[in-house]
Order: C-alpha cells, then structure tokens, then sequence
C-alpha cells in the first residue's frame, strides 16, 4: 500500500492533467438549455435588457457553469489518454476501479460573457489515506482547478473524488431466525399530505390524488394549478407498462437485494410511478413490458409497492 500511497502524493502539487481550453466560447444557446435544464429563471442569463438593467454589459452565463465550459466531449470509448488523470490512473491500475464524487466547491471572481474563452486547469491538491467506506476501501483525491480567460483568473473549483475498489461481494447480514433481514428497511416520511397512500398499501390498494379528475403522484398539498386543497383519491388498476428503470448496484442499502431493477411504470390511469421490480432478472427488464402491482410486506405492518412482470 506504502508504494501506491507515495506514488499517488507525489502527484500533489503538480497538474493532473494539461490545461483544457473550451472548444466554444461561452454562448447563448449552451446557457439557455443548461437554465431550462436546472429551471434557472434569472433574466440576467437570457434578456440583454435585463442584463444591462443589473449593471452588466450584457448577458452573462450562470456562476455554477464555470466548469461546464471546459469539460472533455463526450467519447463512447471513454476519455482520450491526453485527457485523463494519471493520479487516478494509479489507482485503476492497483483496483481501484470504482469512483464517487464527494463533494464541490466553487468561487466566482466575475460573471462569465458571451465570448468568453475558458481554460480549466486542474492540479492534484491531496490524497487521502486508506478510508473503509460503504462502497468499499478507497482513496479520497482533492483536486483544485484554476479557471482563467486569457490570462484573468475567473474562478476555482475544488473537486473531490473517491477512488475504491467496489464491495461487489457483499455478503447478507446473518438475520434473526423469522426476520428478513437485520437491518431495517428505510421508512418513509409521513404526512398529511401523503398518509392516505401508505394506509392504502397497507390495505393492499394503489391510491392516488385525483384533481378534478387529473391523477397525481407524489401527492402533494394542493392543486398545482388552481391551489384548491379539495382532492378525491382513486384506486388503480395496478397495470401498466415500464416507461423507464435503471439497475441499481451501488451503493448497497440495507434491506435490498443487489442488482436491484428499479423501475418508473406508467400505469393504464396515465400516472406515474417509480418502485422497485419483484421476482425478475435485470436482463428482462425492458421499456414498454407490461407490469402489474404488488405489494411487498417487507417488515411487520410496513408495505411497500413493487411490481413485476404481467
């Protein structure tokens, strides 16, 4: 471990990788589907008039896309070898394969124009010693990146990652005899607002809000139209189809069993719902499959909805 540690803090200091320079000036389009993405209403970002009204020269892009300027294109292979981090390829190497990040931070020293050329340059700031973690034992890696515009320093960022190596064989917790398992399932916070629907999976029902006839989920306090607190609640079906799902392999939560097909299922009602599949492979789980409810029971008096396959 003492090599690959040294290996790895002789890097600090130093740049992680060349600097990067955007491949596009800051712009209006980038900033318009980035503020539509986030719902990003300032008009600062979109009206020139707006703009010059708050005592700027004219549009300017949000602070917190300092570092989408800057970023790698997207490759289907995966970065080029100019644009990775040896630093973390050390770690790869010693398998170290999985990698999180932790934590960001950014400071802005001005706004960003239109015609901005951004440069990104990253230096290795600290690693870690060995940590034990739920995703496995790892490295944490600091990285701080200088953003400039020529030759004017426009703001930093630092960057934090954990290098791991997965925890792909976790075994079960040995479970008292009759119990599920010897962790309790997370519970849900209930409300008001939302008790009638895990009162219904107790009773083995898929209840809904009902706005003058338009469903509702996750249910909430008032319409969000008109803001009338009047609603009726509507059993389903239970049929529908999956509209989307992901595999779900980290990180690994008490309770579960991994790989964990998590799936959004439009029932025949038109709402939406997102749960977890019961009783299927991940490699039948596909969008447009017909799924029907079901209701798990995971721990005594404690109901949850899945689904599985029709």
């Amino acid at each position: 471990m003492a090599p690959l540690l040294d290996a790895a803090r002789g890097w600090i200091g130093k740049p992680a990788t060349r600097p990067a320079t955007a491949r596009d000036a800051v712009n209006l389009p980038m900033i318009r589907r980035w503020c539509e993405a986030m719902g990003e209403t300032n008009p600062i970002y979109l009206d020139e008039d707006a703009a010059r009204a708050a005592g700027h020269p004219g549009i300017v892009a949000p602070p917190a896309m300092l570092d989408v300027w800057a970023m790698a294109p997207y490759r289907p292979g995966g970065r080029t070898a100019e644009e990775g981090m040896a630093v973390l390829s050390l770690f790869d190497d010693a398998g170290y394969t999985g990698v999180v990040a932790t934590n960001v931070r950014q400071e802005y020293r001005r706004y960003l124009r239109l015609g901005d050329v951004v440069t990104s340059t990253p230096v290795v700031a600290d690693v870690s010693d060995e940590k034990r973690t739920g995703l496995g034992i790892g490295h944490f890696v600091t990285l701080d990146f200088a953003f400039t515009v020529g030759d004017e320093p426009v703001g930093r960022m630092t960057f934090r990652v954990l290098k791991f190596k997965p925890n792909l064989a976790q075994p079960k917790p040995a479970a008292p005899e009759g119990q599920a398992s010897a962790f309790p399932h997370p519970r849900p916070a209930i409300t008001h607002d939302n008790a009638f629907f895990w009162n219904g999976l107790n009773d083995r029902k898929l209840l809904f809000q009902s706005w003058n006839g338009r469903l509702r989920h996750p249910p909430g306090p008032m319409d969000p139209d008109t803001g009338s607190l009047d609603f009726d609640i509507v059993e389903a079906s239970g049929r529908g189809t999956i509209h989307s799902f992901v595999i779900m392999h980290q990180p690994r939560m008490p309770g579960f069993d991994y790989p964990l097909p998590i799936v959004l299922v439009e029932l025949e009602e038109g709402v939406r719902i997102v749960a977890n599949m019961r009783d299927a492979a991940p490699e039948d789980v596909a969008i447009g499959r017909a799924v029907v409810a079901d209701f798990v029971e995971v721990e005594p008096g404690y109901v949850l909805p899945a689904f599985r396959l029709a």
